[in-house]
């Protein structure tokens, strides 16, 4: 069975930073990534890994970063200089090809982590 689990979430000031994980177990994912859904907004992609490849949306370059954990099977997002409108569900994604992944056309899925960002 395939899972993805987040962890990491919570409910911080502007400024602050959180630290994203996701561990994956039942299958050994080539790319992986995150998304997150504000109230009312579709889902977005956030970043995304694949190897050396690496994908970021424009609004947090310079603040996220992505990286894998190969020894847990898993990938972290390091959130820094949070801002209110980062505030969502974060969720992890995982599949095999990256391009198909950054579309959101992941064949795995987790439950999801809340992200709240307060000013």
């Amino acid at each position: 069975q395939v899972q993805l689990v987040e962890s990491g979430g919570g409910l911080v000031q502007a400024g602050d930073s959180l630290r994203l994980s996701c561990a994956a177990s039942g299958r050994i994912f080539s790319a992986m990534g995150w998304f997150r859904q504000a109230p009312g907004k579709e889902r977005e992609i956030v970043a995304a890994i694949a190897g050396t490849n690496t994908y970021y949306k424009d609004s947090v370059k310079g603040r996220f970063t992505i990286s894998r954990d190969n020894a847990k099977n898993a990938v972290i997002l390091q959130m820094n200089s949070l801002k209110p409108e980062d505030t969502a569900i974060y969720y992890c994604a995982g599949g095999s090809v990256f391009n198909v992944l950054v579309r959101g056309l992941a064949p795995s899925w987790g439950q999801g982590t809340q992200v709240t960002v307060s000013s």
